[in-house]
Parts: C-alpha cells; sequence; structure tokens
C-alpha cells in the first residue's frame, strides 16, 4: 500500500514510510457534531505513537463542515486540540474525485464515509483490517483491541 497526500505542514505524508506500523485513518471536520473526537484521535496517537501506531486525520469538505482554508484548520486543531498527529490538506474522501487512498478503501471493502470521522485501520502489512463508522469512537474497544492485536503481532 502507497499513498501519498498532502500534508497541512507542507510536502507530503506517504504511507509507504509507514509501512511495519498500524495507521488508524479518519475524515475529519471542525464544524461537526463529532468534531471532539479530535481529543480521542489525539489521546489514542499518544498512547500507542511510541509502540509503532501512526494516526492519519484527513480533513474533509466533503460534508460541508469544513473550514475554508488548511491554515485555518490547522489553527482550529492546534488551539482546541493541541493536535501533533499527521494531519492532511483539506481532502476529498467520497466520488469520482475521492483520493486514490478511499477509492482504494472502497474497492476492496466496499466502504465509504457516509459522514465525518469514519475511520479505517490499516495492518502494518499495508491491508485494510476494519472499517468503522463515526459513532465509534477512537478509544473504544472495538479500535483498541485491533490496534493491541496488531502491535502484539507486528504485523
Amino acid at each position: 500500500m502507497s499513498f501519498v497526500f498532502s500534508n497541512i505542514d507542507g510536502g507530503t505524508l506517504d504511507t509507504k514510510d509507514w509501512l511495519g506500523k498500524p495507521v488508524l485513518v479518519t475524515n475529519t471536520a471542525s464544524h461537526c457534531a463529532f468534531t471532539k473526537q479530535y481529543e480521542g484521535l489525539q489521546s489514542l496517537y499518544e498512547n500507542y505513537k511510541e509502540r509503532g501506531l501512526i494516526v492519519l486525520a484527513v480533513p474533509s469538505d466533503d460534508f460541508n463542515q469544513e473550514l475554508e482554508t488548511n491554515a485555518a484548520v490547522k489553527e482550529f486543531c492546534d488551539v482546541n486540540f493541541n493536535t501533533d498527529l499527521p494531519m492532511t490538506e483539506i481532502t476529498k474522501v467520497i466520488g469520482e474525485d475521492a483520493h486514490p487512498f478511499y477509492k482504494w478503501v472502497k474497492e476492496n471493502t466496499d466502504f465509504s464515509p457516509k459522514w465525518n470521522f469514519s475511520k479505517v485501520l490499516i495492518s502494518p502489512a499495508g491491508e485494510i483490517v476494519d472499517t468503522f463508522g463515526p459513532l465509534t469512537g477512537p478509544n473504544s474497544r472495538k479500535i483498541t483491541n485491533h490496534i493491541e492485536n496488531l502491535l502484539a503481532k507486528g504485523n
């Protein structure tokens, strides 16, 4: 699995750099009822990053709830949630113009975000482990059990 995203901090984020590590990818938005999940994403990242977990936030305006610019999104997340997890620029996650990562997920699982804060867990081998809707919080046992198992196995 190798997908390149534009990094909100400049440059790119290449998923091939994360092979060997589990990755939780979440489409996010700043003006959503689920926006407080940023707290959970950040705490999940802090709890597991030393063991290898990557948590990738993918801001998207596909559901008309994101700020206008990448700079505004970055500032919002820094000020409100003190985030330091990897984050892409505002990215399409559904439809024909969806980022190739989300097209790949759809082709392989028939999962496509139906709303903000949908999650995709990728194994260290680059395979889709599971997908979760926005009602499943980042620190839910459904997600953390998978992460614990992946980190224990190392694949």
